[in-house]
């Protein structure tokens, strides 16, 4: 594991600790919201189908969606930039267009797209902080969709507009909906990094919750047991 990736990780438990003191928060930077779920949705189809989620650090993204039914794989990466500059110590600069992101396998007989949304608006991240997700700050930890089509497009925009005119968020969301262009993995290092290190200060505090939120407000589409990037790579 890189210095640098270090730093960012102590910075970032330090920031969340002094946020959370002065808040009176109990335990998670980042509370999970109630929301509905989508008006508009994908009708299941056969096969597989592919979404890439940006929502701040992504080991807690990529938490989160490893333990939902029907997802099938959860990767850890980069997306929004170009491929020469997809590496974690250039990303980090925050200049390359890249965001930290997760790109999420499903079987849509199983869990839909709206529903993988849900759980991404609810419990994987705040859809309302600009340019930045808890402690961690910077375009890379930006909110945003990069779908794979008009139809991904069509059910993430009216899921947004409906959420905003409900005011379900005491602020708008801003999640930028763009097209893929592409998605580069991130390191090995970064791969299932929540499963293999539970008592690691930055997840016990930032991302350990959003699973224990995931479990409460969705049991239904809750799995005890992660899908991994490195198969039995659980520690």
């Amino acid at each position: 594991m890189s210095m640098s990736h270090r730093r960012r990780s102590l910075a970032g438990l330090l920031a969340a600790m002094i946020f959370s003191i002065a808040a009176g928060a109990a335990s998670a930077a980042e509370d999970a919201v109630v929301i509905p779920p989508p008006d508009v949705d994908e009708a299941a189809g056969p096969g597989t189908e592919t979404a890439i989620f940006a929502g701040g650090c992504f080991w807690g993204v990529q938490g989160v969606f490893q333990h939902v039914k029907g997802v099938k794989s959860a990767v850890s990466g980069y997306a929004g930039g170009k491929a020469g500059t997809a590496q974690y110590e250039t990303v980090s600069t925050g200049s390359t267009g890249h965001a930290e992101s997760v790109q999420v396998t499903f079987d849509p007989s199983k869990v839909s797209y709206g529903k993988l949304l849900q759980i991404f608006f609810s419990v994987a991240h705040n859809p309302t902080q600009l340019n930045f997700q808890g402690p961690d700050q910077g375009t890379q930890y930006r909110s945003a969709l990069f779908v794979a089509g008009p139809e991904q497009r069509k059910v993430a925009e009216h899921f947004i507009g409906q959420l905003d005119k409900a005011h379900v968020f005491a602020q708008p969301i801003v999640t930028k909906v763009s097209d893929t262009s592409g998605f580069y993995p991130a390191e090995a290092y970064h791969q299932d990094f929540l499963t293999l290190n539970p008592t690691y200060p930055y997840i016990v505090y930032n991302d350990l919750p959003k699973i224990e939120n995931l479990k409460s407000l969705f049991p239904a589409d809750y799995r005890s047991e992660p899908v991994l990037v490195r198969k039995g790579s659980k520690g």
